[in-house]
């Protein structure tokens, strides 16, 4: 069993993705519950001294100038749980909350939030017995952080609110605790505000948009290939020199993957010496690295910014190690909220520019002489032509979906949050375009199989033989038409699924 310990310098990328998605056990580092117990000396010093400290002497928000008397301040921190964890909808999958709590404790490990450590431990103990919050899908606006949402996982610390149950059920979260062997916790000055006061949701999505949204762009490169074989381009537009032009990082890897997949094919053999055949493919085929390459570079500083909130302290107020507690505005989404639509944006197009070769494929008029929407009996069958309908569809509503949401903001709490980051809107929109993207490229790949197929008895490329060998047991081979749902699901696993991508690296290479 895989154990990821938290140091009082954070975690990593890899550790977030074996907690989230895995069944990775989490523990703190010894440095980590010392970092965390210095803070808190720290604020138990300002609570001797009765100094006025924003969350730890005084309300919250627009409250902040309410002096709260030392007797109540344990109230205080429970009040601010129960009233923020205000979020409506149905909930946030299991992944994203555990990311979210992971954060948390990352946040709490790096020793300026003045918590004491079993607050940090409490959420490991949630995360080790698999116990998951039920979070709401709305109720954040990106500042004061993701508010809502860690409110609802802060109020099952205290044996409050609700957790998913085993079928994704709403059960109470007091019974999951004790049957699981855990006790409530009880909250002292700023604890409460130090569970919630963060951008760790929308981090979490965000960590994972990426990790998926590196696996779909190579996918994208990998579709776009079996689509160009099928339509008997040309390769040439992918040749190194071409690209070396037009320095982009991303452009020369798409376009070094879409090279090497159209290799060894006896397809592209057929008419690599016919000066007649196409001058120039379409732009759908032909730039086909430019907007995946795109793409990638819009990753890139995805990555890059995520990498800087991995590594930042953005609570408020924050615990300083000279004694100071200092109001921040750390806890502002925008710079996720911006990575994450500027990708949303990239993804859109990779997904939009794969639409339109599946359109090609299925256009007898474009085709190359394949047989209309791939049927080799159009008129009594369709084939994929409402395969492509969906994918219109798909692709149109990526295009609502690419606006932007960091360019709005509402003002709140008595106009002390006067502009906030919807970032936590911008990171869970970004899923949804992956999502739709992989249905897609999923579209894609079926397609073009079945271009490949119908090229018999013509032998494809080492990725396109790859290709036709995954969807085998459910695509079958082109003839009358078969209950279509099933086989696009199937197309849709192999493509989010790691396992096409590794059976073609095992006869070309690895890809960018």
């Amino acid at each position: 069993m895989t154990t990821v310990t938290i140091q009082p310098t954070g975690i990593t990328t890899a550790d977030l993705l074996a907690v989230a998605r895995g069944d990775a056990k989490v523990a703190l580092a010894d440095a980590t519950v010392a970092a965390m117990a210095a803070s808190r000396a720290i604020v138990d010093g300002i609570e001797r001294d009765g100094r006025p400290v924003y969350g730890v002497s005084t309300g919250f928000g627009a409250l902040a100038n309410t002096f709260i008397a030392p007797e109540r301040r344990a109230e205080l921190q429970h009040a601010l749980i129960r009233s923020h964890a205000a979020g409506v909808g149905a909930p946030m999958p299991r992944e994203v909350v555990r990311a979210m709590m992971l954060l948390r404790v990352r946040s709490l490990a790096l020793g300026r939030s003045g918590v004491r450590p079993l607050m940090a431990q409490a959420l490991v103990d949630l995360l080790n017995a698999d116990i998951t919050p039920w979070v709401p899908e709305h109720g954040s606006l990106g500042a004061s952080g993701d508010l809502a949402p860690l409110a609802h996982c802060a109020l099952a610390l205290l044996g409050e609110g609700w957790v998913l149950g085993p079928a994704g059920e709403r059960l109470d979260a007091g019974p999951a605790l004790a049957a699981a062997g855990l006790r409530p916790i009880a909250l002292a000055a700023k604890e409460g505000l130090a569970l919630i006061n963060g951008t760790d949701g929308m981090l979490g999505m965000l960590l994972l948009a990426i990790a998926d949204a590196k696996h779909l762009f190579t996918m994208a490169d990998v579709t776009a290939a079996l689509a160009i074989e099928a339509m008997l381009g040309s390769e040439r537009p992918f040749l190194p020199e071409l690209h070396a032009i037009r320095p982009h990082p991303g452009q020369s890897v798409s376009a070094a993957n879409i090279h090497r997949l159209l290799q060894g094919s006896a397809i592209m053999d057929s008419h690599r010496d016919d000066l007649a055949h196409a001058v120039q493919d379409a732009y759908s085929m032909r730039c086909a690295p430019q907007v995946a390459g795109a793409a990638r570079d819009t990753l890139d500083f995805a990555e890059t910014v995520a990498a800087r909130e991995l590594l930042s302290v953005v609570d408020n107020p924050v615990v300083l190690t000279d004694g100071r507690v200092e109001s921040t505005g750390n806890f502002h989404g925008a710079p996720l909220g911006f990575a994450a639509d500027f990708l949303a944006i990239a993804a859109a197009e990779v997904g939009a520019i794969a639409e339109r070769r599946v359109d090609r494929l299925l256009d007898v008029t474009r085709s190359r002489d394949l047989p209309a929407f791939l049927s080799p009996d159009a008129g009594v069958n369709s084939g994929l032509m409402i395969a492509q309908y969906t994918a219109a569809g798909i692709v149109a509503e990526n295009r609502r979906l690419a606006a932007p949401a960091s360019v709005d903001s509402l003002p709140t709490s008595g106009m002390q949050e006067d502009h906030v980051s919807m970032g936590w809107a911008a990171t869970k929109k970004l899923r949804t375009v992956l999502t739709n993207l992989t249905s897609l490229l999923a579209v894609e790949l079926l397609a073009g199989v079945r271009g490949l197929q119908l090229r018999a008895p013509l032998t494809p490329s080492p990725a396109g033989q790859a290709a036709v060998a995954a969807l085998a047991g459910v695509a079958g081979e082109p003839g009358p038409d078969v209950f279509l749902a099933p086989v696009m699901e199937r197309a849709a696993a192999v493509v989010a699924g790691p396992q096409l991508r590794a059976e073609i690296e095992t006869r070309i290479g690895p890809l960018g």
